[in-house]
């Protein structure tokens, strides 16, 4: 019998990291290791119905500290590398672009270094089984106008220091693989969305304040378009692409589920209207408040995901009417997951159980 593969995931407590790991331990000829360094947006409490699987481990470790890194390769002598830690709120990468080039790009130098050493000891045949997939966003390509769509081939032109961040952790990836032969894949997604989702963001944020009859802040007119993809249905493809994709190759993404911001709350208000009603209010879109536009906050973003439905036979399983309302569902359902983020006491849970050692 095949002894199991041993998958690497950096950033596996947060949103779609620990979607990925999920859906890997479904598989009982893989081992994880989750190398997470427990930054406010990372919860294990995402990962519980892991934590008594044989084939999980759980290791706190910085990607910027290379020593560190460099002990999870010895210890745990992976097959292959999810790279997912990242920052990833461009919000917060306006106010503090700081973090984000520490983390995305001198992280993303660290995991390669490491990479690259570990790999130039390996035996020839693992060599050849051995992979590095570094995930990534779309938004390193900027803004579209009305038509069109992201490829591989598009051009990079970062808006923001977020994507900025992300597009050079792209570059310092494909010269790993050009300078030193690392066997490397890159993935660039859509907008996630899904159970799990720190509150922050668009989606999660809206579910929860229209849930309690708060606003609803929305950027400017609410027109931004973006492409929807559920989670599980990314950490699906991140798993195809890492055992079917070519090394040294772009696979891009999407849940081609095109709508704009304001669409998406719309959406949300309806759901909830229907599922929930409020005593109060009769209609949530009522709550919906435009907010001064965030600077740089591209217009659209669409990907075609042609090539890599074509090659490696992945495809959605959800559309965005049925993932949106499995969303809205977990959200209702999880007071204990949604209570220990407001209360704060996930992070104290984490530092009491999970210290730097």
């Amino acid at each position: 019998m095949a002894s199991p593969q041993r998958i690497l995931v950096t950033g596996g407590a947060g949103f779609i990291g620990s979607s990925v790991i999920r859906h890997l331990l479904e598989d009982p000829d893989v081992k994880v290791l989750n190398f997470d360094a427990l930054t406010y947006a990372a919860n294990l409490l995402s990962l519980q119905i892991c934590s008594q699987n044989p084939h999980y481990r759980f290791q706190r470790g910085d990607i910027c500290n290379l020593e560190n890194v460099k002990e999870s390769f010895r210890d745990f002598q992976p097959d292959c590398v999810l790279h997912l830690a990242a920052e990833s709120h461009v919000d917060r990468s306006l106010t503090g672009p700081a973090a984000f080039i520490q983390t995305n790009v001198l992280g993303t130098g660290v995991m390669l270094q490491a990479a690259r050493d570990y790999f130039d000891t390996l035996p020839s045949a693992e060599q050849e089984n051995f992979r590095f997939l570094h995930v990534s966003t779309d938004e390193v390509f900027g803004s579209l106008g009305e038509e069109g769509a992201f490829t591989a081939q598009t051009p990079y032109d970062p808006s923001s220091p977020y994507s900025a961040s992300k597009a050079s952790s792209d570059h310092l990836v494909r010269a790993w693989s050009r300078s030193f032969d690392l066997p490397i894949l890159i993935t660039n997604c859509s907008n996630n969305y899904g159970p799990c989702q720190f509150p922050e963001k668009l989606i999660p944020l809206m579910i929860l304040n229209a849930r309690a009859g708060k606003s609803l802040p929305v950027y400017g007119k609410g027109n931004n378009v973006r492409d929807w993809l559920y989670v599980e249905d990314h950490a699906r493809a991140i798993w195809t692409v890492a055992q079917k994709g070519r090394t040294g190759q772009t696979y891009l993404i999407g849940g081609e589920e095109e709508h704009s911001n304001l669409d998406v709350v719309h959406t949300i208000c309806d759901i909830l209207d229907e599922e929930v009603p409020h005593a109060d209010i009769s209609d949530r879109k009522s709550l919906i408040e435009f907010v001064t536009d965030r600077p740089g906050h591209d217009f659209r973003y669409a990907i075609d995901s042609s090539a890599t439905r074509a090659e490696l036979g992945w495809e959605p399983q959800e559309n965005f009417k049925t993932g949106l309302r499995r969303t809205i569902r977990w959200y209702l359902e999880n007071e204990v997951w949604l209570e220990s983020i407001r209360s704060g006491d996930y992070l104290k849970w984490m530092e009491e159980n999970y210290a730097w050692r």
